[in-house]
């Protein structure tokens, strides 16, 4: 079997479902309990510190121990978060152990998961030839999850019964099944870790001056649009409220996993170009996201939420290419949550928005962000020139890579 990677990507998608299918039916948790805009927000970021732990720890276990005992000791973990997030209607606490663990279980798949679906993907174990193409479909099965998750959870929110509890009954099933898939799938931890050079981590001049700055913005999107805009319109859209937010958690990370296959062809124009696409897209999505909230628009948010998609998935490719190039196989899995790490940063901005909200407006807060974004391009961009250079390198490093496989 040559696709040996489906399985373990199944289970990253699975990933990407519990991390989202909470963020939809905040609302539902404020007039269900009485919640504040804060407490909920809270809530939601309140993952972020379940996901650090996950993340600094999956990594170099995945690392050391190998890919596949980590995520599926994870995917377990996530299982049981799950269970608490059903137990919240009968006691808030267990929607905060919830949280966390769903951070937790997050963190860990994402680490070790992403680094196990580019092994699976590339020799000896898959058929990819494309340096970076693993590290692409890692991406894209995790933004399906996570885009769809948010859509399912809400509709069932809206007119499921019992809502609170059903609507995390999908995330159950998937983990399951994903476990059950995933069995076939073997390790592939390179037997001899070797150590690896200060230039091919957090050190290298590339993470920290192409990586880093990109990967703040990641998740600042996929965010905004379904953390901090549906509260804006929810005037105009009384008695759909839940709906649009389920509309705007798949529209964001949803078109982000659609333009990615996009993403890898202007790569080729340059190493930078994703990146620079990816925040022009993100400085004009919040742009317009301000309008929207100035103006109380949901359609025009909607508009916005598509070109913060466009932002994510461009961003998130990038990111994921470059770690990809950078990493040996002995530390993929511990410089993918270095990334990972700093990309979730970007789920604190509804937290951060609702803290600022009462001393300044949301729109302005919005306009600022764009702001910020489009000087992160600018300077992400400069000194960018044709990649002859950079070619020469990544098939240098493709080849050494192949040599710690035992490929060649």
């Amino acid at each position: 079997m040559r696709n040996k990677w489906l399985p373990a990507a199944f289970l990253l998608t699975a990933a990407g479902w519990g991390a989202n299918q909470f963020s939809s039916l905040l609302g539902g948790y404020q007039s269900e309990f009485g919640l504040s805009g804060q407490a909920v927000t809270g809530l939601l970021v309140l993952y972020v510190v379940g996901l650090l732990p996950g993340l600094l720890l999956g990594g170099p276990t995945g690392d050391r121990y190998g890919r596949r005992p980590v995520v599926f000791g994870a995917i377990t973990i996530g299982v049981a978060g799950t269970a608490a997030l059903m137990a919240g209607v009968v006691a808030t606490p267990w929607l905060v152990l919830g949280r966390l663990l769903a951070g937790v279980s997050t963190g860990a798949v994402l680490a070790a998961g992403s680094a196990w679906v580019r092994d699976l993907s590339h020799p000896p174990f898959g058929t990819a030839v494309e340096d970076g193409e693993g590290a692409r479909r890692a991406g894209v099965v995790l933004s399906l999850g996570f885009s769809v998750s948010g859509l399912v959870s809400a509709l069932i929110a809206q007119w499921g019964p019992n809502p609170l509890v059903i609507a995390y009954v999908p995330h159950l099933v998937l983990s399951v099944a994903g476990l059950a898939l995933a069995l076939s799938c073997p390790e592939t931890r390179p037997r001899e870790v070797q150590r690896s050079s200060q230039a091919s981590g957090i050190r290298d001049p590339r993470f920290r001056r192409l990586v880093l700055p990109v990967a703040l913005w990641v998740f600042v999107g996929p965010t905004v649009a379904f953390g901090v805009l549906p509260a804006q319109v929810a005037a105009e859209v009384r008695g759909f409220e839940l709906v649009y937010a389920g509309v705007a958690a798949l529209l964001a990370p949803g078109f982000g996993a659609v333009v990615q296959p996009l993403a890898r062809r202007v790569a080729r124009r340059g190493e930078r170009a994703p990146a620079i696409v990816g925040l022009l897209a993100m400085t004009a999505g919040l742009a317009f996201a301000a309008v929207a909230a100035w103006l109380v628009r949901p359609w025009l948010g909607l508009f916005a939420d598509l070109l913060l998609g466009i932002g994510y998935g461009f961003c998130v490719t990038f990111c994921l290419t470059v770690v990809g190039h950078i990493a040996p196989p002995s530390a993929l899995a511990r410089l993918t949550a270095a990334f990972w790490v700093i990309a979730y940063l970007g789920f604190c901005t509804p937290l951060v928005v609702s803290l600022l909200e009462p001393v300044v407006a949301v729109p302005v807060v919005l306009a600022v962000l764009g702001g910020l974004a489009l000087v992160t391009c600018v300077v992400v961009s400069a000194g960018d020139q044709p990649d002859r250079d950079g070619q020469e390198r990544r098939r240098a490093d493709h080849i050494e890579r192949l040599r710690d496989a035992g490929v060649l």
